[in-house]
């Protein structure tokens, strides 16, 4: 595979996990950012952060409007009006009417008072209702969280590769071009062929090109990680990219700890818990709906003229009522039946949701330990080949000197050395972001 392929195939490629001191010399106005500082830069800069933020704060306004609702109704009224005459058909409708004296005007004011005394609970339960969805929100937006640092990460160590793919091939391009100065010394001492020049001409154009790419791809990935973080794309952002972490310092555990951990702690998990719970409440608010309502209600109005009970006078009249009322919805023992079964429906669903959603957990936490595991098993193979590769390299290149093997044959090895590289590069980013993977689906994520 040609240097270029390998770096195009490098771009589905995973990347790693923590973060590591500096060597590479950058300017003293870019301040060097390392993952764990993007990550807090993101949790107050990223879009999609804020609207989970604001979502949260909305769950929170939720739970105090239901509150209010346990508090009494109480309205003040008045009013002003024309009266007409106020005529009394004593003898019937027909017959000549009684015109009693009344004011031509009126007007009355008042209040009115009513306090919920018990009505099966509901109101109680609407908050807890309310404060379950708060719960629930919480464990999406702790879900929405870990997936944008995941992404973050993902840009980070993007860029990261970029960056150390572009070091490898600015190496390979100094030693290739020292080489071809050694090549042309030899060809006009009448010792190698002109191909010989041809063809490491054409390597290193090669190499340049392949430098240009990367060159494109790093400053994509730079986009991108800025604007994770809410920041400007064209913003100034420098990593601790030369930095790389044994991966014998990345946590192991068991695979049966991390499904364990994963039923009890995966935001998803939590998820389907939570709404097991608002469905069960919603049973029990249903059913509410065959209790009895009682209330305190309390009124009292001023009105002008009394005109509603004889005898009728011009005067102020002053009346009020204060008790216990209580209402009971006969037509709530048949039309709820049907409510009922639909709420009990949704919560059987609930169940299989969260028996599903466990299935998936431990095929998700399954895969990403396997992928852990590869991804180990790729730096070790990897480093391995570096080995060899450098040692048949040195080989070649003192036999091609020699002139006991071809130049095609050095070429070709040179080429597998820098692939070695790449492959070696690649393979640490995905073993640090194959452990996040890992981390993130068992909900102990805490970077």
């Amino acid at each position: 595979m040609k240097p270029l392929q390998l770096i195009n195939a490098g771009c589905a490629v995973l990347f790693f996990l923590f973060f590591l001191p500096i060597d590479a010399q950058v300017s003293d106005s870019i301040q060097v950012l390392r993952l764990e500082e993007i990550w807090k830069i993101a949790e107050s800069g990223n879009r999609q952060i804020k609207l989970t933020d604001l979502e949260q704060k909305e769950s929170g306004i939720s739970i105090l409007e239901a509150k209010d609702k346990l508090l009494p109704e109480l309205s003040v009224a008045g009013d002003f009006k024309l009266n007409s005459k106020f005529l009394i058909y004593d003898n019937g409708l027909f017959s000549t009417p009684q015109n009693v004296p009344a004011s031509r005007y009126g007007y009355a004011a008042g209040y009115n008072f009513s306090l919920n005394i018990y009505n099966g609970g509901r109101e109680q339960r609407n908050i807890r209702i309310k404060e379950e969805e708060r719960i629930h929100r919480q464990h999406e937006s702790e879900l929405q969280k870990n997936t944008v640092k995941y992404a973050i990460a993902v840009a980070y160590y993007d860029l990261s590769k970029f960056l150390q793919f572009r070091d490898l091939l600015s190496s390979e391009m100094i030693n290739e071009k020292k080489q071809l100065s050694k090549i042309e010394s030899l060809h006009r001492n009448g010792i190698v062929l002109k191909s010989d020049v041809l063809r490491t001409s054409l390597k290193l154009s090669q190499l340049e090109l392949s430098f240009s790419d990367v060159e494109k791809k790093i400053e994509v990935a730079r986009q991108r990680l800025n604007i994770l973080m809410g920041r400007k794309g064209d913003q100034a952002l420098e990593i601790p990219y030369q930095e790389i972490l044994s991966h014998s310092d990345i946590m192991e555990t068991d695979y049966s700890d991390y499904v364990a951990i994963a039923l009890s702690q995966s935001p998803e998990i939590k998820i389907t818990q939570s709404n097991l719970r608002l469905s069960e409440l919603n049973i029990k608010q249903v059913k509410a709906s065959l209790l009895p309502r009682i209330s305190l209600y309390s009124y009292y109005n001023y009105t002008y003229p009394q005109v509603s009970f004889f005898p009728y006078s011009n005067d102020v009249w002053g009346y009020g009522q204060t008790g216990v009322k209580m209402q009971f919805s006969i037509d709530n023992l048949y039309k709820s039946k049907h409510s009922i079964a639909h709420a009990n429906n949704i919560n059987l669903q609930q169940q299989e949701k969260s028996n599903i959603k466990k299935d998936e957990i431990n095929i998700q936490v399954k895969e990403a330990f396997l992928q852990k595991k590869q991804a180990e098993e790729s730096v070790e193979t990897a480093e391995k080949n570096i080995i060899q590769s450098t040692e048949t390299t040195r080989v070649i290149r003192n036999s091609y000197l020699n002139q006991e093997s071809l130049l095609t044959d050095l070429l070709d090895a040179e080429n597998t050395l820098l692939e070695a590289k790449f492959t070696l590069t690649s393979a640490h980013m995905a073993l640090k972001l194959s452990a996040i993977r890992l981390l993130i689906i068992t909900g102990i994520f805490e970077y």
